[in-house]
């Protein structure tokens, strides 16, 4: 097959005041018409980075190529004037990035945003444009697409988000379209569905698809070669059959072989009850009109009662839009809602924000975005170290050793406090977003999402660290994921949710051997099914 895109000799190098990163080191690979190439590795391996240069969208002067060239056919894409790279972006090759809020305009609805690329590159007008915007939307899986078209990205949830960033990349049916993460927001039935479907649009428009992911189960599914990438070098390269049946290089063995393991705690059931809910809604109101009416509501969280007791884990699981993180957010009395909720006994739905600041430091909470829920100006010692300071905990010097502290115990080196958050993964940011909850010693913790960013050895890393936590100081977890694996080493109990009410919740075990409903049965399916695929891998 005829080479779509060449990459030679790609060194990318990041200037800060610390002194100079070498991110990526001398990287090679070519990727031929309608075919797949998977790049895989651990968190800060530099997977994304290459990516991003290939369209020469790194932060520059920040970043710098000391060497390399990308030919995409016939044209040299390292260097290129912005006429020629706004030719070929978004049109010749499409990317869909790993985090959606921060890739979608906060301002603009759904549909400009999807109509955007159709009015620069293809001509539509808005009639076509949105005709072909519902096709789109239709496509990757988004409910009641009409409906949407108005919405902004924060009415969506994380899956639904990633969806509509999947429908502006096909908008325009690219040659070669780089797919950073991109069933990492997902839940497992609607992740099957995004991977069949960029299956069926690959084979029938001929798109050559670069894969970037920390699943191993994805890749063996979609992937024809395979590119292993550590510490900004890529330490092998075979087709995907090849890998998975004789990987060479141990880092890849490494990978191969990890996976979250581990049994949820077993704390004593008559524990005392930490956060309880019973009977909570939280709907959206639907405005239509000049006088902006509500005609209806979105009913995100439909009376819904949990009780999470302390050293116990509560998961929350069900499809994107199902009402989890909202449910999450409700509890911390970060939505608005009606019904009872208690921490410690004491009702706090009707506290006014001031009477709620002293419990803030007792609720914490880890959301799916770390982008996003990162300050850009801020350095990381400032991230973390931003609760302490609020709550009047400890010295400036103290305060600093207790950053250090909860960076090491999410993995990062102390001196990361001194770099800022641009300059990380994604799976390292999502770390520091863990330390920054944890540093606070809190009684209460919803984890949003935590490990659907993290690469699979980091996933058990994770899970590990928050189970060791849990046990030194009681904690009582909201563990709100799409991953059932992660969910069943974490959670002693489990809720699944659909359209914001609770179809089945009980014991841990029992929902996963004996589940009761069909959706249910439906998601444990779905998730069985890819889990079976990465066993496979691991005893190959």
């Amino acid at each position: 097959m005829p080479e779509l895109l060449s990459v030679r000799n790609l060194s990318v190098d990041f200037r800060s005041g610390g002194g100079t990163m070498h991110a990526v080191r001398g990287v090679s690979f070519d990727i031929a018409k309608g075919e797949t190439l998977a790049l895989v590795g651990e968190s800060g391996s530099g997977k994304s980075v290459t990516a991003l240069s290939i369209l020469q969208l790194l932060p520059y002067p920040m970043a710098s190529h000391p060497s390399g060239s990308i030919r995409f056919l016939d044209t040299e894409l390292m260097g290129a004037e912005e006429k020629t790279l706004r030719q070929v972006r978004g049109d010749r090759i499409a990317m869909i990035f790993q985090e959606p809020m921060t890739s979608l305009n906060p301002l603009h609805t759904i549909e400009r945003q999807v109509n955007e690329t159709l009015f620069l590159h293809k001509g539509l007008d808005r009639t076509a444009a949105r005709r072909r915007t519902l096709e789109l939307l239709r496509l990757v899986g988004i409910p009641q697409p009409e409906k949407r078209l108005g919405a902004f990205p924060h009415e969506l949830s994380g899956g639904q988000r990633q969806r509509v960033m999947i429908a502006m990349a096909l908008a325009n049916e690219p040659d070669l379209l780089i797919a950073d993460e991109p069933t990492t927001a997902l839940d497992v039935t609607i992740q099957a569905q995004i991977l069949e479907l960029l299956k069926q649009l690959q084979q029938q428009f001929g798109m050559a698809l670069l894969l970037i992911t920390h699943d191993l189960g994805v890749v063996r599914k979609m992937a024809d070669r395979v590119c292993v990438m550590n510490q900004g070098e890529i330490v092998e390269h075979a087709a995907v059959a090849d890998l998975f049946v004789r990987p060479q290089h141990a880092y890849t063995r490494k990978l191969l072989a990890a996976e979250p393991k581990g049994n949820p705690l077993n704390p004593p059931a008559d524990a005392p009850e930490v956060m309880t809910a019973r009977d909570v809604k939280v709907h959206f109101p639907i405005k239509k009109g000049v006088l902006r009416r509500t005609v209806d509501h979105i009913r995100a969280v439909d009376g819904v009662s949990v009780t999470v007791r302390a050293g116990h884990t509560v998961g929350v699981v069900g499809e994107s839009g199902s009402g989890k993180t909202t449910l999450g957010l409700a509890l911390l009395r970060l939505h608005a809602s009606q019904g009872a909720i208690l921490f410690d006994g004491k009702d706090i739905q009707g506290r006014p924000p001031k009477a709620l600041r002293p419990l803030r430091r007792q609720m914490q909470v880890v959301f799916q975005d770390p982008y996003g829920s990162l300050s850009p100006r801020m350095s990381v010692g400032q991230i973390v170290e931003e609760g302490l300071k609020i709550h009047g905990i400890g010295s400036a010097a103290e305060r600093d050793a207790m950053v250090a502290t909860a960076l090491e115990e999410v993995g990062l080196p102390p001196e990361a406090r001194h770099r800022y958050p641009h300059e990380f993964s994604g799976g390292q940011r999502q770390r520091i977003a863990i330390a920054r909850a944890l540093v606070l010693k809190p009684r209460f913790v919803v984890l949003d999402e935590p490990t659907s960013a993290l690469d699979m050895s980091v996933q058990a890393q994770i899970v590990d660290l928050l189970r060791d936590i849990q046990a030194r100081h009681n904690l009582a977890y909201l563990f709100i994921s799409h991953d059932l694996r992660v969910v069943r080493a974490l959670s002693s109990h489990v809720i699944v949710m659909k359209d914001g009410k609770v179809v089945e919740q009980g014991p841990t075990r029992r929902i996963f051997e004996q589940p009761e409903q069909d959706y249910t049965r439906a998601l444990l399916a779905a998730a069985l099914n890819l889990e079976a695929v990465r066993s496979e891998a691991v005893r190959t």
